[in-house]
C-alpha cells in the first residue's frame, strides 16, 4: 500500500524551510514503512509506503502533523 502527498507551498524557500525541518525525522527508522520525500520547486511530494495499512497510517499522520507544525512556526516567524 502507497499514500503519496503532492503539497504546495507559498514559495520554494517555505518549502525547503519545511523539507528542513522534516529532516531529522525522514532519517528515523519507522516499522514497516518507507518514506521517500522529494522538492520540486515549491511542492513537496511525500511517498509513505508499508505492507500493513495501520503503518501506513500511523506514518500518514505523524508525518502530515509534522508538516501540519512546521508551517504554523513558519508562519509565526514571518
Amino acid at each position: 500500500m502507497q499514500a503519496i502527498f503532492n503539497l504546495k507551498f507559498k514559495s520554494k524557500e517555505q518549502a525547503e524551510i519545511i523539507l528542513k525541518a522534516l529532516s531529522p525525522e525522514i532519517n528515523k527508522y519507522i516499522p514497516k514503512t518507507k518514506i521517500e520525500i522529494t522538492q520540486k520547486e515549491e511542492d513537496i511530494i511525500l511517498s509513505i509506503t508499508s505492507s500493513q495499512i495501520s503503518s501506513l497510517r500511523a506514518a500518514c499522520n505523524s508525518y502530515l502533523r509534522w508538516i501540519y507544525t512546521a508551517i504554523s512556526v513558519s508562519e509565526i516567524q514571518q
